[in-house]
Parts: C-alpha cells; sequence; structure tokens
C-alpha cells in the first residue's frame, strides 16, 4: 500500500494537489478526509469520486499532515489499497438508538470480512454516548472487535459535527471503514498520558453525560474551584458555557485503567457538568495535572512499545487527537505530534476530536476523551 498526502484551504487547491499526485499513474482507491465544516464537503467529495476514490471523511476542530497543524483547512490522506481489501459503510442515528445503529455496522463488517477490523468517525450520537457505538460494533460483530477512531469536530462552534462520504453526511452518522485483516494488519493505542491528582472523589449524582453532584457538592462549582476559576472571569451569553482549558476527570474502573472524561460545558442554572461522555452516578473520579513533556514521553512510549511488540512498519498512520488536548497543550502538541510520527517513519493523517475511540495499553476498546488515538496499516505480503 502506498500513501500519499495532500492538504489545502479549498476544494480548488485540493483539485491541483489530487492531479500533480497521480501524474506518475498513482491510482488511490481510498481517501481519509478530515476537514473544516466551514469548507465545501460536496465539493471534495464529488472530485475525489471523479476518479472513482471511495471517501471516508470527518469535519474536525483543526486538522494535521504528520506534524503540520492547519485549521479551517482540508487534509486528505490517499491509499491505493485493493478495492476488495475495504468496504465502507454509513448509517444514520437520527430515529435509532445508538447501540443499534452501530450493531448494524458490526453486522456488517461480519457479513463482509470472516476477520474484520473497522476504523469509524460518528457525528453527536445520542448523549455523546461513545461506549454504545463500541458495544453496538462488537454485539453486532460477535464478539470482541479492533475499533479505532474519532469522533467529528467543527471547528469548536460546538453546532454539529459530521462525518461523510459520497452521497452521504450527517451529524449524526456513524461511518465504518471495514478492513480485511487477512490483507491489512491494523494496530494501535489509545493513550494520554495525564497524570491524577489529590484524593479520589465520588460522583454523587448524575444522569448519562450530565454530572450534578461530586461529594454531595455541585459538581460545577467543585470543578470551578480546582481551576481556580470564579463564574466572573467566563463570558456568558447564557447558563450554558463552555469549560475552556478542558480539564479532565480521570473515571476509575476496577480491574482496568482509567478512562478520561471531560468536562466539556458548565451550566450555571443547576450547577452541572456536560461531559464528553458517560460517568455513572456511584463513579469513582480523580483529577488530572496539567499537561507537561512527560504526557508526550508516555505517549510516544506506547506508540513505540505498538511498534516493538504488535506492528514494527507501517505504511500509513492515522491519528484521532482529542481537541482538548490541543486546548491544553498549546505549542507542545507539535512535539507530541512530530515524535508520534517518527515511530514508524510513515505517512501520517489526523484531526481534532471530540472524543476517540480505542484500545489503552492495558485495557480494551473503548470510548475515551482527552486522549491521542493512534493506529497503524500496513498491508500484507502475499
Amino acid at each position: 500500500m502506498k500513501a500519499k498526502s495532500i492538504k489545502g484551504k479549498s476544494p480548488e487547491d485540493i483539485k491541483k494537489s489530487l492531479d500533480k499526485s497521480m501524474v506518475n499513474g498513482y491510482r488511490p482507491t481510498l481517501a481519509i478526509v478530515f476537514m473544516s465544516i466551514k469548507l465545501d464537503i460536496d465539493a471534495v467529495c464529488a472530485l475525489l469520486d471523479q476518479h472513482k476514490i471511495q471517501v471516508f471523511g470527518a469535519t474536525s476542530s483543526g486538522e494535521f499532515i504528520s506534524s503540520d497543524i492547519g485549521e479551517e483547512s482540508i487534509v486528505i490522506m490517499l491509499l491505493d489499497i485493493p478495492a476488495a481489501y475495504f468496504k465502507l459503510a454509513f448509517f444514520e442515528a437520527v430515529d435509532k438508538d445508538d447501540f443499534n445503529v452501530a450493531k448494524q455496522l458490526g453486522e456488517e463488517g461480519g457479513q463482509t470480512f470472516p476477520n474484520a477490523a473497522f476504523i469509524i468517525a460518528s457525528g453527536w450520537v445520542n448523549d455523546i454516548d461513545g461506549e454504545e457505538i463500541i458495544r453496538g460494533i462488537e454485539a453486532g460483530y460477535g464478539g470482541d472487535a479492533i475499533i479505532f477512531g474519532g469522533m467529528a469536530g467543527d471547528d469548536q462552534t460546538l453546532t454539529g459535527p459530521m462525518v461523510f462520504t459520497k452521497g452521504k453526511r450527517s451529524t449524526t452518522g456513524l461511518l465504518g471503514l471495514i478492513i480485511d485483516l487477512n490483507k491489512i494488519d491494523i494496530n494501535g493505542v489509545a493513550t494520554c498520558g495525564w497524570k491524577p491528582i489529590g484524593i479520589t472523589k465520588i460522583i454523587t449524582k448524575s444522569e448519562g453525560n450530565i454530572v450534578y453532584t461530586i461529594d454531595d457538592q455541585p459538581a460545577l462549582d467543585l470543578v470551578m474551584k480546582y481551576l481556580g476559576l470564579s463564574l466572573s472571569d467566563e463570558p456568558m451569553n447564557n447558563t450554558v458555557f463552555s469549560l475552556g482549558a478542558y480539564y479532565p476527570l480521570q473515571l476509575e474502573r476496577e480491574n482496568a485503567p482509567s478512562v478520561m472524561r471531560t468536562a466539556m460545558l458548565g451550566n450555571t442554572a443547576d450547577r452541572s457538568l456536560v461531559c464528553a461522555g458517560k460517568i455513572p452516578q456511584g463513579s469513582k473520579v480523580r483529577f488530572s495535572l496539567p499537561p507537561d513533556f512527560d504526557v508526550i514521553d508516555t505517549v510516544v512510549d506506547d506508540c513505540t512499545q505498538v511498534k516493538k511488540e504488535e506492528l514494527q512498519q507501517a505504511d500509513v498512520v492515522i491519528v484521532f487527537s482529542c481537541i482538548s488536548r490541543y486546548l491544553s497543550f498549546g505549542v507542545m502538541t507539535r512535539e507530541e505530534l512530530e515524535r508520534v510520527n517518527e515511530v514508524w517513519s510513515a505517512p501520517m493523517v489526523g484531526f481534532f476530536s471530540y472524543g476517540e475511540y480505542g484500545k489503552s495499553k492495558k485495557g480494551k476498546h473503548e470510548f475515551h476523551n482527552n486522549t491521542c488515538c493512534v493506529v497503524a496499516l500496513k498491508e500484507k505480503t502475499t
């Protein structure tokens, strides 16, 4: 498999780069497309379709080729995978629950290939419940499945991210790239590197992804106190406002690594937190230390371990990195991406997401926040 990356600020830019990439007979069959929701999705899909290139697409909150980060732009990774080795599947979740929509994707994967893996992108699923997506795919597939991916972004406007492919796009869609594991090796890791701080606290009242009280105190007040902020510091036009820095909570579990849960929004009316993922009532949580270079070291070490033990070489690397990491890391983000890229030294594409799907080093495939999800692909030799 040969991978080539192109980028631009408009469909016209992409056309020029695409034509240039195909001059010497290169004929890609699949395009991994991450782009700003403000740009013309239909025009990009139509352009790629003219060359019979299938599209796996998601809108983003910033996108990158290797460590070159762009905003309100388009990045595309072109792949010449034989068409028989993969299948795209798109499902709409408007009138169905997330679990059963994802179950359809899992069933499709199992029917398409006896040994399948899934790279997925989702819009805004109901109540931001990415865990139901994982559970549904596994139920439909009939057991544990390899699942990596990200929840689409929307340039941090919180108006509705989209996933898309030829002729289809939706803010509540689920897009799956189903891959034949007998032909393509896939491995990766969901890693964050954040360190916990302070004592364990209990979620004393929650519903879905909304946390009302922590240790019987209003959740918003407790988090604002931890951040050293007051409500007067926050510009608000209504009762619900962004928490900005996105300092994450670490959700502790029995016999499994902690999973990150980002407090995205605060509600001044009921003093609750809206988190990017479910936090069940009774859960144990801890706050996290602000990021430093040790966080990057942990991410790179985890990727290096995957390379050493699972997949020594890669044709392409895809990264789904949480937007809250970008906001928290600032200029350190570029170094993290650069060092991750150096692990396999393969073409790399990615975007900043609203949630990540993947497997932690000692865990199972699940839904994450504030995490860097890295997946590497390598075509098998025959």
